[in-house]
């Protein structure tokens, strides 16, 4: 999923013991191996964006139905205490 308080969020999730992990946090282009080769910061602004907003949820074929809806109600119990 997508959020731009994405660590908050992960934070959130992780104090209740739900792992939440980010994947790719620096985008191929920003990587050093790559620099000289791609986009300098800012050339793939919806690339940057997505690394820095992207958080992967526990989700896999042998997570249960109830897990599963442990997850999704932590999320949304964040994001119901976040419009508040």
């Amino acid at each position: 999923m997508r959020h731009p308080e994405r660590d908050h969020l992960r934070a959130f999730l992780d104090s209740r013991g739900i792992g939440a992990l980010i994947h790719y946090p620096v985008p191929v282009h920003l990587q050093p191996a790559y620099r000289d080769r791609l986009p300098a910061p800012g050339g793939l602004a919806r690339t940057e964006e997505a690394a820095a907003t992207v958080l992967s949820l526990p989700m896999y074929p042998q997570l249960d139905p109830e897990s599963a809806r442990v997850v999704a109600a932590a999320v949304a119990s964040w994001a119901d205490a976040r419009r508040r």
